[in-house]
């Protein structure tokens, strides 16, 4: 059988038209996923362009901090004030710094200014200081903001912008929030059972070991600029240095070694120019002017020689005033008023300048210095000043409208043989009223302090602390800060300053008052080689035997004593040791209870950093 087969064939070029459109597809394929692999290949790019150029504009922001806070630490507020006046922070990365850099083109955000910055001022902060920092707050603390533009040099994406904003805060940090500071060896060698309340450090070292019999206990964080140990002090070497187990001491926060040194607004290679009277030509507003403790002070008494050998001494008196952010220093309407042959009858009658507050004819010696030489004494009568700046038309007249005055500068000039100058506090159980802005005094000199002292706060209507107290209650913020300090009980008499010292009972007594002042540092480890430590920081010349110093303070040692410079002997040469009821002032965490002119730590911190858009300088 035969079969007829229908063979038909398609036209040869259909598949050639087939062969075309599936070729059309691959390369309508090919071609969206080449323009979407570029696509994103240009979008990694502009990113990765995009962190690095944040990454640039960050690193412009931190060269600007870097300048500001070395400019900070090492010279203070004020100079890092003109520096920016003055547009030295107006920096960024350049190819002398790294080749690199000349790929980035930096601008300020601001002013669209190419190879610029922008460095300005927010506002000055005062309160808590961040959490990392414990009962620190800072006060009048200026806050800066940097902010940097970066863009890639050539055309290669114009438009891709890098952003870096950061805010500054150049925080000043009342000294006295440490419990005790010191800027040189801190030693607690040999000292009687001891509890400190609060932070603890030294620039330097710090030696630890108690007595025998005592303990030494930190409550506080303790760190120090290089090691702390447990060397031979004094002559006395009961504990090994490096075994903490052997020290007799206990640390319940810690402690830190090889920490970083915590500078002052003062020049720190020579911490004594905050109670030196400036050099002729000064300018008061200049970041050394700002310091001194002469500028800072609203009454300034000043004693000298007689102009004619033999007659009573000079005396020179300057109220002055701060107005528009300028020092007292700075005052263009200064009274001004000097006392030639200043008797005692003068100065009592000599209206509307007299002084009754004030006397120089008072001398005593001082054993630890010594010599048998009396001292030429300018003695401050408290109680009386208080009453002066009441009802003297002078000082009335000067301090109106809320210029209350809060710091009392001395300086006592004369020269007579080996007598050495000094001052003296007397009857400072009340302090000046100021509506409890506090009372500071400051001096160049040694000074004693003669009987309790700021006991009572006339701002909270009379209230006393009373002896033996452990918190400063309504007492007013008060600092003592000078080349070296003696606390006399109130029982010295000056007449038995040169007998046995077995003759000099003393009595017990309180203090209230920040301490700033000097030591005569160790020259070695025996017993006439010994600063004392700090619990003989504050000098004695009595027999305090069976008798109790009660301090509420915060103990700073800033400098060696430039004055009162012989060596510390051990108890038995010249005084015997009080019973020591000392606590850290913790009111002085609170800012309204900080005493007036002490010095402030300098700590720059940075904060709230963040990626603002191009050209901004006001997010957030």
């Amino acid at each position: 059988m035969n079969l007829k087969l229908n063979n038909q064939k398609r036209p040869a070029g259909f598949a050639l038209v087939l062969v075309m459109v599936l070729c059309a597809i691959s390369i309508l394929i090919l071609v969206s996923e080449m323009n979407r692999t570029s696509t994103v290949a240009i979008q990694n790019f502009r990113t990765a362009k995009f962190a690095m150029l944040n990454n640039a504009a960050e690193a412009a922001t931190e060269k600007v901090f870097a300048k500001m806070a070395w400019d900070f630490q090492a010279n203070g507020l004020g100079y890092v004030t003109n520096q920016l006046v003055a547009g030295a922070y107006n920096m960024v990365p350049t190819s002398t710094d790294n080749a690199y850099w000349a790929n980035v083109q930096f601008s300020n955000p601001q002013s669209g200014a190419a190879n610029s910055i922008y460095v300005g001022f927010l506002t000055n902060y005062n309160g808590p200081m961040p959490t990392q920092y414990t009962n620190q707050y800072a006060t009048v603390s200026p806050v800066y903001r940097i902010t940097a533009n970066a863009t890639m040099t050539g055309t290669q994406f114009p438009d891709v912008v890098g952003t870096a904003q950061e805010d500054v805060m150049l925080a000043l940090v009342p000294i006295t929030t440490y419990a005790i500071f010191y800027n040189g060896e801190l030693e607690f060698s040999d000292c009687a059972t001891m509890l400190v309340k609060g932070r603890v450090h030294s620039n330097a070292d710090i030696c630890v070991g108690a007595g025998s019999g005592a303990t030494l206990t930190f409550d506080g964080a303790v760190t120090c600029g290089t090691s702390l140990s447990a060397p031979a002090r004094g002559g006395i070497s009961i504990w090994t240095p490096n075994t903490a187990s052997t020290w007799l001491t206990t640390f319940n926060a810690g402690y830190s070694t090889s920490n970083t040194t915590v500078n002052l607004a003062i020049t720190m290679t020579n911490t004594h120019s905050i109670i030196d009277i400036p050099s002729a030509g000064e300018d008061v507003m200049s970041s050394q002017g700002q310091v001194r403790l002469y500028n800072q002070a609203q009454v300034i008494l000043l004693v000298s020689n007689s102009v004619t050998a033999g007659n009573p001494p000079t005396v020179k008196m300057i109220l002055q005033t701060g107005f528009n952010g300028n020092l007292p220093g700075n005052d263009s309407a200064k009274v001004q008023q000097t006392i030639f042959n200043a008797t005692p009858a003068l100065l009592a009658t000599n209206a509307p300048y007299q002084m009754p507050f004030l006397s120089l004819t008072n001398s005593f010696t001082d054993q630890r210095q010594s010599t048998t030489t009396p001292q030429l004494v300018t003695q401050i009568d408290v109680a009386q000043y208080s009453q002066w700046l009441a009802t003297n038309t002078v000082a009335t007249g000067k301090f109106t409208n809320g210029a209350y005055p809060t710091i009392l500068y001395v300086a006592d000039r004369r020269t007579s043989g080996s007598a050495q100058a000094v001052v003296r506090l007397v009857n400072g159980t009340g302090l000046p009223y100021n509506h409890g802005l506090g009372f500071t005094v400051a001096t160049l000199n040694p000074l004693y302090v003669k009987g309790n002292y700021n006991l009572t706060n006339q701002a909270s209507g009379g209230t006393a602390t009373g002896l033996g107290a452990t918190t400063n209650g309504a007492s007013l913020p008060a600092a003592l800060l000078s080349d070296a300090l003696t606390i006399l009980s109130p029982s010295w008499q000056d007449s038995q300053s040169a007998g046995l010292y077995t003759s000099r009972n003393a009595s017990s007594m309180t203090l209230n008052a920040a301490i700033v002042t000097g030591n005569i540092p160790s020259t070695g480890t025996t017993a006439t080689t010994f600063s004392g430590g700090v619990h003989n920081l504050t000098r004695f010349l009595e027999t305090w035997s069976g008798d109790t110093l009660t301090l509420n303070t915060s103990i700073v040692c800033l400098f060696s004593s430039q004055i009162a410079t012989a060596q510390f002997q051990m108890p038995g040469a010249y005084y015997d040791p009080p019973t020591r009821n000392w606590g850290f002032d913790q009111t002085y965490y609170s800012p309204n209870k900080q005493p007036p002119g002490v010095p402030c730590a300098l700590v720059p911190i940075r904060f709230n950093w963040q990626q603002p858009p191009p050209g901004s300088v006001t997010s957030n």
